[in-house]
């Protein structure tokens, strides 16, 4: 999960899913184009489901060479060989997660529009931190304020932890994000509600990049 060059697609599975079937579709996203990581994030289900989950589309990100993170649950990552795990600011705190995943492992924090607390992320080691959301996100309706794209100059300008975009993000309005420095836009229904299916939204988001970066 390089963050060089330019901007990549940092790609979200929906929260429920049938592993077996969707393992397909992640396959059919995957070869659309570049994708730098896919982040297993499901919702209310048991930690069995999760487990199958990973069983069965691990195998398919990591055969493409595209790093596969589960979120939330560091012991479940390490346990089914994940190459890391994302954070919440209600979940495991960092140094808990590292010493469960190990040094090799990727670990990112989620820190909505706080600087400060990417800083310390930063400091402690995390290998990416999350910003947003945003835009509107049907994934987490009802969200009233939005940081802007200046959030990303700053961070951009002032460290070099790698950061994430997320937060209602697609094809047509990225462009702003990735001219502000954005590492990787966090995508959900981008790809997974693409009208051209998954493929197409993972081909739409790179050609969204490459117009807009140098």
């Amino acid at each position: 999960m390089a963050d060089a060059p330019g901007c990549r697609v940092y790609l979200i599975t929906p929260e429920r899913l049938e592993p077996s079937a969707f393992a397909d579709e992640l396959a059919r996203a995957l070869d659309g184009g570049d994708v730098a990581c896919v982040q297993l994030r499901l919702k209310n289900v048991d930690a069995d489901a999760v487990r199958r989950a990973c069983d069965a589309l691990l195998p398919v990100a990591q055969s493409r060479d595209v790093a596969f993170i589960l979120n939330d649950d560091p012991t479940i990552a390490a346990e089914c060989d994940c190459d890391g795990v994302h954070i919440g600011e209600e979940d495991t705190p960092y140094p808990e997660a590292r010493r469960i995943m190990g040094d090799d492992a990727i670990v990112g924090v989620t820190c909505g529009d706080s600087v400060d607390r990417a800083m310390a992320a930063g400091e402690a080691g995390a290998d990416y931190v999350a910003f947003g959301a945003f835009f509107p996100s049907p994934t987490k309706p009802g969200r009233k304020n939005f940081p802007t794209s200046d959030l990303l100059v700053h961070w951009s300008g002032m460290a070099t932890v790698p950061c994430v975009a997320i937060g209602g993000i697609t094809a047509d309005n990225c462009g702003s994000l990735v001219a502000a420095g954005a590492d990787f836009l966090a995508v959900v229904s981008a790809v997974w509600s693409h009208p051209d299916g998954p493929g197409g939204g993972v081909k739409a988001l790179n050609e969204a990049i490459a117009r807009t970066l140098p």
